[in-house]
């Protein structure tokens, strides 16, 4: 069994340190003419495939390089919107990178506050039943 990311988090539910055993994933790379086959929309300031899953190229795969050069969440290297960019059909043919992309910082303190929510939930069920458990059963016969 592999640890892939370690979470510390205080009490409050404040992240305290973090780190990331980061494996680079399955990342596909295709050559592509106009117009794109797989549909592409923004999500969470990235460019993810919404539809048109084929040779290793999954539905929430993010664009991670266009033409070898890596792009900055919604824009390329020179500052272009991607969506706009990949319409220009004189752009084509071009190679387009896709892959899981990398948690923001963001994504990682939400991550954090889930794991406490739950840390929470399951302390305070852990006292109810115990609570349950002294007052005796309930119902008939009681």
């Amino acid at each position: 069994m592999a640890i892939f990311s370690v979470y510390v988090v205080n009490k409050a539910g404040g992240l305290i340190y973090q780190c990331d055993n980061y494996v680079p994933r399955t990342e596909v790379e295709k050559t592509f003419s106009f117009p794109l086959d797989v549909v592409l929309k923004l999500h969470d300031e990235k460019v993810v495939v919404s539809f048109g899953q084929r040779d290793g190229i999954r539905v929430g795969h993010a664009v991670l390089a266009i033409n070898g050069v890596d792009v900055s969440g919604r824009c390329t290297a020179e500052g272009k919107d991607i969506l706009e960019y990949l319409q220009e059909p004189s752009h084509y043919p071009l190679a387009i990178r896709f892959g899981r992309a990398r948690l923001t910082s963001n994504e990682k303190l939400m991550l954090a506050s889930m794991f406490h929510s739950c840390e929470l939930f399951d302390q305070n069920l852990k006292s109810a039943l115990e609570v349950a458990e002294k007052a005796g059963t309930f119902g008939p016969g009681s």
